[in-house]
Order: structure tokens, then sequence, then C-alpha cells
């Protein structure tokens, strides 16, 4: 395989994912920090870093969109729930595990 190769088939999985994401909202962000230690905003953050080291300036509100597939404030309306206590607990350690 070669490195266009390589770049073509990481671009679609990638949006694979985000279609994957897309279809299943119900999947709460927390639920994901908690399990995998990354979520919907940490792949809006790392899509905003690509960009810009690429040269492409685009701000945290519009690579969320382009992950949720709609303005976040409409996807946190329609899909997003509060999280419970047990939730938060341990979102907590998550955050420190995502970030090491």
């Amino acid at each position: 395989m070669d490195d266009q190769q390589r770049t073509e088939i990481e671009a679609a999985l990638f949006r694979k994912m985000i279609a994957h994401f897309c279809k299943y909202p119900e999947v709460q962000n927390i639920e994901l920090m908690n399990l995998a230690y990354f979520c919907r905003n940490c792949f809006s953050k790392w899509y905003m870093g690509a960009a810009k080291d690429r040269g492409i300036e685009m701000d945290y509100e519009q690579a969320r969109e382009i992950i949720y597939g709609m303005p976040f404030s409409a996807y946190k309306a329609k899909h997003q729930e509060k999280a419970s206590p047990e939730q938060l607990s341990k979102f907590e350690d998550s955050q420190a595990k995502a970030t090491e």
C-alpha cells in the first residue's frame, strides 16, 4: 500500500466513523469518554487542529458542526441527556486519562 492509498483508506474510515456517530446520537459523549477516553468533542478538537496544521482557519464550532452533522446547539437540544452523578464521577477519571 502506498501513502496515497493509505490516506484514502484512512479518510474513508474517518467518514464512516462520523456517519456512525451521526447514526447513533443516543450514545452519549460522556459514555464514549468514560469507555474510550474520547468523544465527539475530542474529534472536533482534533479535526480543528489538523485543519490549522494545514493552514486552514477553523473554529471549534465549525469543527463541531462537521463532526456532529449539525450545529452543536441543535444536537445538544435534540440528543444530549443530563449526565448521572455516577457518569460525572467517572468522567473526572476519564478526562485525566484522555490528557495523559
